[in-house]
């Protein structure tokens, strides 16, 4: 059995923290989010982005990053929502084979 959605309060908060930063409904600002979120937290998955940094459809904030160059990676979370039914969500992460130091558009 998936043990529910894990939920760190430090890691929501960062998360939040972000969103009040970085505010608006636009791509561009869910992009800032999503981009901001990556590189300070390691790794976004759908659910968070959705839940705690307002981008309502991260997939297509995703795609239109890597369409500017940054490494982003997908990688597939198994865990079980609120309703305890198991979902598989996206996690996002920066390409750990990406060059060190390395600037992106």
């Amino acid at each position: 059995m998936l043990t529910p959605y894990p939920i760190d309060a430090a890691r929501v908060a960062a998360l939040h923290a972000i969103r009040d930063r970085l505010p608006g409904n636009d791509a561009r600002s869910g992009r800032a989010r999503l981009l901001e979120a990556l590189q300070s937290l390691g790794y976004v998955t759908t659910f968070e982005a959705m839940r705690f940094l307002d981008v309502f459809d991260p997939r297509p904030r995703k795609l239109e990053l890597v369409r500017q160059g940054f490494p982003i990676e997908l990688h597939w979370r198994h865990v079980a929502t609120e309703s305890g039914k198991p979902h598989r969500i996206g996690m996002y992460a920066m390409s750990r084979s990406a060059e060190p130091g390395a600037r992106h558009a």
